[in-house]
């Protein structure tokens, strides 16, 4: 008998081929969403492997639902907040994530969307697209740009300063960065980094603030419309990492007070966002369906390490990409 293995999305072409050929019985969701939480806790029953999102809630119910003979979890993400993690490993079943491998793609969109938010790309696109677009005038939707500006950088991790790196070359002033510690080492690779341990002090001095930290206890919600009244109203506010890291009404007030000048967004609150939500419809705001990822290259290698993590485990192995 075939040891189980349960995956919740279908995978990148080559990954599932990769997939369709291995030593397994194989419950996959068939459709182009997420897998329906009922659906899931059904599909789990018995599993020996799961292959996850992070659309899918991995707590004590569903663990409860697979059973003891669940071996490993693999998620295709970087981020864990959708795991109860001291709960899986309670139960000694292996973890596997897919770090470092969606760096590059989701440091180049987060450059992308500074952009489009300082340059009023959105507001651009609208105006050509309506007719408002007549003879050139001079100060007609004029943005912001980097040079010798001041960056603020939450989290200086792999995505952290990958960001940081990109914009360099801009001609920005001063990369000031904020997390729970100084990393002397990202600051020899970004020559305009500077530690600042006082977050509004990085909120008051930053031209652009960029959110690249992981969503924790200590994280959630922390942006809230006391902090972006420390901002520049001239402020550029960009978050690429979770949604739940902003208090989301506080930011609409804040970009409909225009107490910042504009926002970046790849990450809401919920996800999918709803249509009616002011985020879609401000001027000054640019929001992305969560897409920093999106790459094929980054997609089929989260999905490749999701496989060996599981192969590995079936081997009794060591995860090559351990949480």
């Amino acid at each position: 008998m075939y040891p189980k293995l349960v995956v919740t999305r279908i995978l990148p072409p080559d990954t599932q081929a990769r997939l369709e050929e291995l030593p397994f019985e194989l419950v996959q969701w068939q459709q182009d969403s997420a897998m329906p939480r009922d659906e899931l806790l059904r599909a789990v029953k018995g599993a020996d492997a799961l292959i996850c999102l992070l659309t899918d809630k991995i707590d004590t119910e569903l663990l409860d639902a697979a059973g003891p003979q669940l071996k490993v979890i693999a998620s295709m993400a970087v981020g864990f907040d959708h795991i109860d993690v001291e709960a899986v490993k309670a139960r000694n079943i292996h973890l596997g994530y897919t770090p470092d491998c969606l760096t590059d793609a989701t440091a180049d969109l987060t450059v992308l969307l500074t952009l489009a938010a300082a340059r009023r790309m959105k507001e651009g696109m609208l105006a050509g697209a309506n007719g408002e677009w007549g003879t050139w005038r001079p100060t007609w939707l004029c943005g912001s740009q980097f040079t010798r500006k001041t960056v603020g950088i939450i989290g200086m991790g792999r995505i952290g300063e990958a960001v940081a790196r990109r914009l360099e070359p801009f001609g920005v002033k001063q990369t000031l960065y904020w997390g729970r510690q100084q990393k002397p080492d990202a600051e020899k690779r970004v020559v305009t980094a500077t530690f600042e341990p006082d977050l509004d002090t990085l909120l008051s001095k930053s031209d652009y603030v960029i959110v690249c930290c992981a969503l924790t206890p200590h994280t959630r919600e922390m942006f809230t419309y006391d902090k972006f009244a420390k901002m520049k109203k001239s402020a550029i506010f960009v978050n690429t990492a979770r949604g739940g890291i902003v208090k989301q009404d506080d930011l609409i007030r804040a970009l409909q007070e225009r107490q910042i000048k504009a926002a970046g967004l790849d990450v809401t609150t919920p996800e999918p966002l709803p249509t009616d939500s002011p985020l879609f419809h401000l001027p000054n705001c640019v929001v992305l369906p969560h897409i920093a990822s999106a790459t094929f290259e980054t997609r089929e290698r989260m999905a490749s390490m999701c496989v060996d993590n599981v192969e590995a485990a079936m081997k009794n192995e060591p995860l090559p990409f351990k949480l």
